[in-house]
């Protein structure tokens, strides 16, 4: 039984990166389709981080970061985060809306929805994979969209889930976007108890 982060072995990590392999391949089908563009996210890493080591495999805390962040409920508590670069979030708003150069810091309405669109279309994949495959029931809240220095978002799941542990799954996906290979990083910030009952669904200890 999983009962802190550090009991998660290779077999544990390898079911996650499978899982998470069906969600970045339903994700972009998803993705080409809203977009009118051919989006391939390839086979994710995932590894177990402690905060502070999450931040600097993402870059430096002061580093400006989109993010869209999607809390879990039901019998799988927690919440994603996606961070978005200021590069992959040019080449979605060129797409939607032809912009260049943006500041993504002073995002209008429309900008903070299709990012908002795009974050919660990746998470909802890999949360239903988990879902299909482990037969949970997860409900998922609105999607809530910031844009700070990663210090600052990454404060977030700190305050939120400190007292239950200070590990995170960081999943990094390789984006391709009309031949152009963006790197990104999503954590999943599951309790301990829900990443407990997900290998126990799923028969392995």
């Amino acid at each position: 039984m999983i009962q802190k982060f550090e009991d998660l072995n290779d077999m544990h990590l390898d079911v996650l990166t499978e899982i998470g392999n069906i969600g970045s391949s339903n994700a972009s089908t998803a993705l080409s389709s809203m977009i009118g563009r051919t989006i391939n996210i390839k086979l994710p890493q995932v590894m177990t981080l402690d905060f502070q080591d999450a931040i600097e495999h993402c870059g430096a805390p002061e580093d400006l970061r989109a993010a869209v962040l999607i809390r879990l409920k039901d019998e799988v508590e927690g919440m994603i985060l996606l961070m978005v670069t200021k590069e992959l979030a040019e080449i979605i708003l060129n797409i939607f809306f032809q912009k260049t150069d943006i500041d993504i810091l002073n995002l209008d309405e429309g900008d903070i929805s299709a990012l908002s669109e795009i974050g919660n279309i990746m998470g909802s994949c890999y949360i239903n994979a988990i879902s299909a495959l482990a037969g949970l029931k997860i409900g998922v809240e609105a999607p809530v969209f910031t844009a700070d220095m990663l210090g600052a978002i990454m404060s977030v799941p700190v305050i939120e889930f400190g007292e239950v542990g200070d590990k995170l799954l960081c999943i990094d996906k390789s984006i391709e976007i009309d031949g152009v290979c963006i790197k990104s990083n999503m954590m999943l910030i599951p309790t301990v108890d829900s990443l407990s009952m997900l290998f126990s669904r799923l028969g392995i200890v």
